[in-house]
């Protein structure tokens, strides 16, 4: 931001409009208190006299800091720029109350021997303006800190969750042509149902699945259209178990959070499996927790060396990671 920038910034001057604000309160509950009688020219008093803090402040903070801090090299000049701010807040300050007494704004109620008396009693009014304004500017600037830190994080996960749908779903309808392929390469009658199913597969991923979540009754509507689809593909020899318990069908879920698990069940198991094929799904949700348990056949007993995770188990776990802290996944 340049200096011109900087200096006509609203939403920054507005920040020091309010700490003064408060700044101004504080010395008017102390002048009420001790000074009751004499009040409201003591008000007006200290407004004079932040008004001219306020800019000072603003210059010391906003200018001077940063100007330090941007490179080494500059704390050099650090000796001149201390001293420009000693006589900000102490010559130009006292200089500020004798203007604001020539122009009858001021009530001085208080008459010193010297400029030097008078500078000296003034000085701590500004040095305890620069400790206030820089204990909440600084408190602000850092908590407005962390939560465009918060967004940021947030507007990061929004966009990987999206990347990770943008694969899922691809993915998910090319597995699903696939089926259809195989059918229309058998020349199967069941050709023409397996396409219907599929357009209204894909009406629901056009339609319903834009947003984050969607009401669980959709995801068990695509569910059991997938699994319909699926069972085309086979003779009666494939058993499909689909049971489910949920107290709320309008309980939101993120859409095609499950499908990667039913896909898999086939994909890597029935279709391996020559002799009583077979997939059971299990799904409750009771008290906003949530279990999926599918199972599938397989042709044999294959051991537990590790099972490398394809696209639509990999973005299953990372969307978990990404939505959810109290999860598992097996």
């Amino acid at each position: 931001m340049t200096a011109m920038n900087k200096l006509l910034n609203k939403e920054r001057w507005g920040l020091y409009l309010k700490i003064a604000f408060s700044y101004l309160l504080m010395w008017l509950f102390i002048a009420l208190v001790s000074n009751h009688e004499t009040f409201f020219q003591r008000a007006l008093n200290n407004i004079w006299l932040i008004i001219y803090l306020i800019v000072a402040n603003y210059i010391l903070f906003e200018f001077t800091i940063p100007f330090v801090k941007l490179k080494w090299k500059r704390l050099l000049a650090l000796p001149f720029l201390v001293f420009g701010h000693i006589i900000i807040y102490s010559f130009i300050f006292y200089a500020w109350r004798l203007i604001g007494i020539g122009l009858h704004i001021y009530t001085a109620f208080e008459t010193y021997d010297s400029v030097e008396e008078g500078i000296e009693n003034h000085i701590p009014y500004g040095l305890i303006s620069v400790v206030f304004f820089g204990v909440v500017k600084y408190t602000h600037d850092l908590r407005t800190l962390k939560e465009t830190a918060q967004q940021l994080r947030i507007e990061k996960q929004e966009a990987e969750l999206n990347f990770l749908k943008s694969q899922t779903n691809p993915h998910f309808l090319f597995n699903t042509l696939n089926n259809i392929y195989s059918l229309s390469r058998d020349k199967s009658d069941l050709a023409p149902e397996s396409i219907l199913r599929l357009s209204k597969i894909l009406r629901y991923m056009l339609y319903e699945t834009s947003g984050a979540y969607i009401a669980i009754d959709q995801e068990l509507k695509i569910m059991t259209d997938y699994l319909e689809l699926e069972k085309l593909r086979y003779d009666d020899s494939l058993h499909v178990n689909f049971n489910y318990n949920i107290e709320d069908m309008k309980q939101a879920l993120p859409p095609l959070l499950l499908i990667p698990l039913v896909e898999n069940a086939f994909k890597h198991g029935v279709s391996e499996t020559r002799n009583q094929p077979f997939v059971d799904i299990h799904l409750t949700v009771e008290k906003r927790q949530l279990s999926f348990i599918v199972k599938n056949s397989v042709e044999s007993y294959i051991p537990d060396t590790g099972v490398k995770e394809n696209i639509g188990i990999s973005n299953l776990r990372r969307q978990l990671e990404l939505l959810y802290t109290d999860y598992s996944l097996n």
